[in-house]
Order: structure tokens, then C-alpha cells, then sequence
């Protein structure tokens, strides 16, 4: 059983899973490079469930007692009681594996430890920490509160009680669950990114403008989003990064990174978290296309 879950990282994808464990009754200890970064990822959960009891969906007593089980932290040694630890970083391995190396020292010899990353190896993260039968991963959806769906991707060390207690977890939070074996991008991101790129490629070649494009597909295809929206909501730099490991990962020229991609994130036009993408935000009225 667990009590006490420790997050690292506090950005939309660490808040968002500190969120939903609290909601669910566990304490949790949501930790960062800094502590401004920990508050603000409060500050967004706070946001989230104020707009929940807004529609009726959560008493405020119900929003006061999940936010009162959420712990701040700057540092990795305040993970020291948890149960089960969730690394929640930006998708950069090298970042991943130092964050393991940093943490382990501080866990206690039970504890279960997993990653969110989206696209990177499970058994190579695994092996970076000290405990790589404990190790899985855990790839929650962006927006973790909204979506349904948690991948789980055993590493080839992952023990099967492991795999056990996390599906166990991940239920616990009312998610549903579909297993994917360890190969780059895992399920969703190995269908769903090829086809964004796909979107950029279209960009690129000058088939479509942004909206022709993003119209065609959310009237056509009945997708919520157009590709282009849908990739300045997860952020371009994800999308180059789980791109490039699919490519590197699999030798195919298939899932080469379009080139204005690559160029969007090079002006550090990431999409809505930096005001600008495929879409312009920074102004009051609908976000504008750039291109």
C-alpha cells in the first residue's frame, strides 16, 4: 500500500500527478530545483481544484484537505519516507539519470521508484539507480487530472511484484492502463508524434498553412486539436526530443525531425509555455498562427 508518494519536478506534468494523488487521499512530497518552482506548481494545482469546486465536481473542504497532504521541497533528501517516487523531469536523459544517482542515497530499500519520461529507454534509466528491480515506467497523459490513460513499460529488470504494486497504484487513482513494452516512444507517442511531425512536415513543404492544416484535421479527422495546436500544448522541445529518440532508436528516416521543427525550438519558440509556437499567445484575443 502506498502512503506517501514523492514527486520530482513541479511543471505541468509533476503538478499535475502531485495533484491527483493527493485528491486521492496519499500525502505527497512535490519537490523541485527551487522552491519557487514547488510553489508554483501549488499554485497550479490550487487553480485546477478551485475551478473543480466552482462546478461543483469538489466541496472546498475536499480542495483544503488534498492541498493540506501536499509537502514543498527543494531537495532530493525530503524523498526519504516515501513509499513510491515518480521523477517527473524535463524529457532529457542525461538530467534523468543524474536526478536517479542523486536520489537513491536518500530512499529507503523498499521504496518503488519510476519515471514519466515519454519516450526514453525504461532499462537504461533503470540501470542508472540502485534498486533497477524496483524501477518501471509510469508515463502518465498531459492533462494527468483530465486524462484517463497511464502507459506502463516494464524495464527487462522490473520485477513482477513491481509491476504489480504500481498497476495497483495507478488504478488507485482512477487511471486506466495499457502496458507497453520497452521500445522508444512506447505506445502512444510512437503513433502520436510521427503523425504531429507528419503535420510539421506539411507546414514545411507548404501544403497547408497552420490553420488549413490544424482545420483539416480537428473538422476531417475529428480530432480535438490540429497537430500544430496540439504540439504548442505539449511543448515543440518534447516533441523534437521523443522524436530524435525514435529516430536515433529505430534507424528509420520515417521519424526524421522535420527541420522547422528543429528551428522552432532552436528561437526557443516552445508553444504556450514561452508565448509563441505554431501559435502566437501572447495577445488578448485567439492565439495567431506564426507562420
Amino acid at each position: 500500500m502506498v502512503d506517501k508518494v514523492g514527486v520530482i519536478g513541479a511543471g505541468q506534468m509533476g503538478n499535475g500527478i502531485a495533484h491527483i494523488c493527493a485528491v486521492a487521499g496519499m500525502d505527497v512530497v512535490l519537490s523541485d530545483v527551487s522552491m519557487e518552482h514547488a510553489k508554483a506548481g501549488l499554485g497550479v494545482i490550487r487553480e485546477f481544484l478551485s475551478r473543480t469546486v466552482g462546478k461543483g465536481r469538489m466541496s472546498s473542504e475536499e480542495m483544503d484537505a488534498a492541498l493540506s497532504r501536499i509537502t514543498l521541497a527543494d531537495n532530493l533528501k525530503a524523498l526519504h519516507a516515501c513509499d513510491l517516487v515518480i521523477e517527473a523531469a524535463t524529457e532529457n536523459e542525461q538530467i534523468k539519470t543524474q536526478i536517479f544517482k542523486e536520489l537513491c542515497p536518500h530512499l529507503k530499500s523498499s521504496a518503488l521508484l519510476a519515471s514519466n519520461t515519454s519516450s526514453i529507454s525504461i532499462t537504461r534509466l533503470a540501470a542508472s539507480t540502485d534498486r533497477p528491480e524496483k524501477f518501471m515506467g509510469v508515463h502518465f497523459m498531459n492533462p494527468v487530472p483530465v486524462m484517463k490513460l497511464v502507459e506502463l513499460i516494464p524495464g527487462i529488470a522490473t520485477a513482477k511484484d513491481t509491476f504489480e504494486h504500481f498497476k495497483d497504484f495507478t488504478e488507485s487513482l482512477d487511471k486506466t492502463t495499457a502496458v507497453s513494452e520497452d521500445f522508444p516512444a512506447f505506445i502512444v507517442n510512437r503513433i502520436l508524434m510521427p503523425m504531429i511531425n507528419e503535420g510539421i512536415y506539411t507546414l514545411y513543404e507548404g501544403v497547408g498553412s497552420v490553420e488549413a492544416i490544424d482545420s483539416a484535421m480537428r473538422l476531417g479527422a475529428n480530432h480535438p486539436m490540429g497537430p500544430l495546436q496540439l504540439a504548442d500544448f505539449i511543448g515543440l522541445d518534447t516533441c523534437l526530443s521523443i522524436m530524435q529518440v525514435l529516430y536515433d532508436g529505430l534507424a528509420d528516416s520515417k521519424y526524421r525531425p522535420c527541420p522547422l521543427l528543429v528551428k522552432y525550438v532552436e528561437a526557443g519558440w516552445l508553444g504556450r509555455k514561452t508565448g509563441r509556437g505554431f501559435y502566437d499567445y501572447r495577445g488578448e484575443g485567439e492565439p495567431v498562427p506564426t507562420r
